[in-house]
């Protein structure tokens, strides 16, 4: 593609529930409002279980668009050859079937988070990917606002020394004693509990912030422990806490070179409201402390500690983002850069990125003794 061109991305959007919902409506914001000038966004088709959603969904988000089809069925979506990418916003334990029905279809995809339920259906998915030649990416979204990139740019250019301790946290109280016991977030066959639903965006604060650093090399955590406060009410963790060690000592010879020594220790819950900061990374000389929502924050502060040091700077630095929108369109645009580009994977948030994730949950999910229900999981091995 030319660089004065502009690439529009053709979207069928599969699910019609809140979270499908806040992605369209980013998909609809004027890329140019964001500075966004070399690709653009367009949605021709929309599944859902009846046809009467679909249409319900589309009339409430004023989709003008006489070509935009709907359909009572996710495979017709998948089978629209004016489809070119797949948005999939169904609950967790779905994500299997739904990606790989699009990837079977040769469409390209973007899947919610966690992008599956465990490590092995991720790893059939990215081979099945990979068989048919399109491009496949977990709706990581934080990884791609602004604020997060400006983040991980103060964090890497040296100033601030190496990472040594990262806390993050992301909690909500669901009033659990007052929700249906199907509820997405109490209900085992849907992967319910604060790790699978919450647990992903303290991860990517660790991911960014110490998977990768250049120091480390893209080396696994050379420990994960992790520890599960559960509800009686259904057996899902109400609370979880998890920490990741990066210790180079530690690495065996087939691991990666890593230099660098860190922790993470990250904790999620569904009985709780959730702290500020959300995040604190603390460096060699200084800190960075994130304002929640730590899934799409606004605004950071960085307290430079000079510890005698050649560097000069010394003192506080704060950072306000805004934008139209609330956050969810700067992985679209991601998606369709990199699908213009012929690329199957994203750089910024690559295969390697989501399998380290969810063979995390699976480790922490073992120590904690959280066994979904049979059938749940499509591939266990």
């Amino acid at each position: 593609m030319a660089s004065d061109q502009v690439y529009e991305l053709r979207w069928g959007i599969i699910s019609t529930g809140y979270i499908a919902s806040s992605f369209v409506k980013d998909l609809l914001v004027d890329p140019k409002t964001r500075d966004v000038h070399d690709v653009v966004h367009r949605i021709v088709a929309v599944g859902s279980r009846t046809v009467d959603s679909a249409q319900s969904f589309v009339d409430r988000h004023t989709l003008s668009d006489p070509e935009i089809k709907v359909y009572g069925s996710y495979d017709e979506v998948y089978a629209d050859t004016n489809v070119q990418a797949v948005y999939i916003g169904t609950p967790h334990t779905f994500h299997y079937e739904n990606a790989l029905a699009a990837i079977k279809a040769k469409k390209h995809v973007l899947c919610e988070k966690p992008v599956t339920t465990n490590a092995a259906e991720l790893r059939a998915l990215l081979s099945a990917a990979k068989e048919n030649s399109v491009f496949f990416m977990e709706a990581m979204w934080t990884r791609f606002q602004p604020l997060v990139r400006e983040v991980k740019r103060i964090a890497e250019q040296g100033e601030l020394g190496r990472p040594i301790v990262l806390h993050a946290d992301l909690s909500g109280d669901f009033g659990i004693e007052k929700i249906p016991l199907t509820h997405r977030i109490l209900d085992p066959k849907l992967g319910g509990g604060a790790l699978l639903d919450l647990g992903p965006y303290p991860l990517v604060w660790a991911i960014l912030a110490l998977y990768e650093n250049p120091a480390n090399n893209k080396a696994s955590p050379s420990s994960i422990t992790g520890a599960m406060l559960k509800t009686p009410l259904t057996g899902v963790d109400s609370s979880t806490v998890f920490t990741l060690t990066f210790d180079p000592t530690a690495s065996s010879e087939s691991s990666p070179s890593s230099t660098l020594a860190a922790q993470a220790i990250l904790s999620c819950s569904i009985t709780l409201n959730a702290p500020s900061p959300g995040v604190t990374i603390r460096f060699e000389r200084g800190t960075i402390t994130i304002d929640p929502p730590i899934y799409c924050p606004k605004s950071f502060k960085v307290v430079y500690a000079n510890k005698g040091s050649k560097v000069a700077t010394e003192g506080v630095l704060t950072r306000t983002y805004e934008y139209v929108g609330k956050g969810w369109h700067f992985q679209a645009d991601e998606v369709a850069r990199c699908i213009a580009a012929g690329k199957l994977e994203s750089d910024l948030w690559g295969h390697d990125k989501s399998l380290l994730q969810m063979e995390i949950f699976d480790e922490v999910r073992k120590q904690g003794g959280y066994v979904l229900p049979p059938g749940v999981e499509k591939v266990t091995a």
